[in-house]
């Protein structure tokens, strides 16, 4: 009787943490680069009330009796399928067609493409990731996203040995291009800003002459569940990802970008309210467990009058 009322009680707190990641889901339908999460349910443990036995020369073997004591929730996954194209008016906007995730950090960092994958993996726990490429470039010509995280690239698009922030180039007071934070220097004014779908940062300067930035990277995660979400549209490498590298949108297993556009949700709001549905139905049945077992404690303890 006992057991009936602490599998109930696990059933219950099991379809609560899933209603309250459906309500997450929901919550973040209209979020750009967000990933729906998905729960699994598993087996809580057993009592092993008769243990299997062997056949002998007489008799046969016999089979083990378990009771269960409920469920409890197994894993909480993130289902990384590319979310739809949202158009904007930003042409600095862009979103990963594919898999891969942009490369953020601090101003002043540069990560080592090593022959060795592991050791790159290594050097870009560094950086954090994200899905989302709502980008524009600051009064300091750097390449931001709206959380004040410069994005990473290859200033050279043809040299990818290493990444580092992208930053547009600075020069004097008589235009010539100089170190970026060389006193008395500033960034170049740029216009026609655009991203190719290799990356590529572009502009044209006040001659009309076109001005490579850079190329922004994107890395490669062999497994993206193994990341530990953080607040906001971040990511950090943690162990289990494989060997994280940075690469050329499009190269390696990675996808190409799309320009003046983010990528929406991948919430799916019909799956999201079926899945509530059966959820509270589940948790409905869980509390039932919990009424009848009561009831039937209730009737043994009137036995006796």
């Amino acid at each position: 009787m006992a057991r009936s009322l602490f599998s109930g009680v696990s059933g219950m707190r099991a379809h609560q943490d899933k209603m309250d990641v459906i309500a997450n889901n929901i919550a973040n339908m209209n979020t750009y680069g967000y990933k729906s999460g998905r729960v699994t349910f598993k087996e809580s443990l057993y009592q092993t009330t008769k243990a299997s036995s062997n056949g002998t020369d007489t008799y046969g073997g016999t089979n083990p009796s378990q009771v269960g004591y409920g469920s409890q929730v197994g894993t909480v996954d993130l289902m990384y399928s590319t979310g739809a194209y949202s158009p904007t008016d930003s042409s600095t906007d862009c979103m990963i067609d594919g898999n891969g995730f942009f490369v953020l950090g601090a101003k002043g960092g540069k990560v080592e493409v090593d022959s060795d994958p592991s050791v790159t993996s290594k050097h870009m726990e560094s950086t954090v990731l994200s899905r989302v490429g709502n980008f524009e470039i600051d009064g300091d010509g750097y390449l931001v996203d709206g959380g004040g995280n410069v994005v990473y690239g290859y200033p050279d698009p043809k040299d990818t040995s290493y990444i580092q922030p992208l930053v547009v180039p600075y020069v004097d007071s008589s235009g010539n291009k100089v170190a970026a934070g060389t006193s008395g220097a500033s960034p170049m004014k740029l216009n026609s800003i655009s991203i190719s779908s290799s990356g590529e940062l572009t502009g044209t300067d006040s001659n009309g002459k076109v001005v490579t930035v850079g190329a922004i990277a994107v890395a490669n995660v062999p497994n993206p569940n193994a990341l530990e979400k953080t607040e906001g549209p971040y990511y950090t490498i943690r162990e289990n990802t494989g060997d994280v590298e940075p690469q050329i949108p499009g190269e390696g297993t990675t996808g190409k970008l799309i320009s003046n556009g983010l990528e929406m949700s991948n919430v799916d709001l019909a799956k999201e309210f079926s899945e509530m549905i059966t959820t509270e139905r589940g948790f409905q049945a869980n509390s039932k467990i919990i009424t009848v077992s009561d009831e039937m404690l209730e009737d043994l303890v009137n036995l006796k009058r």
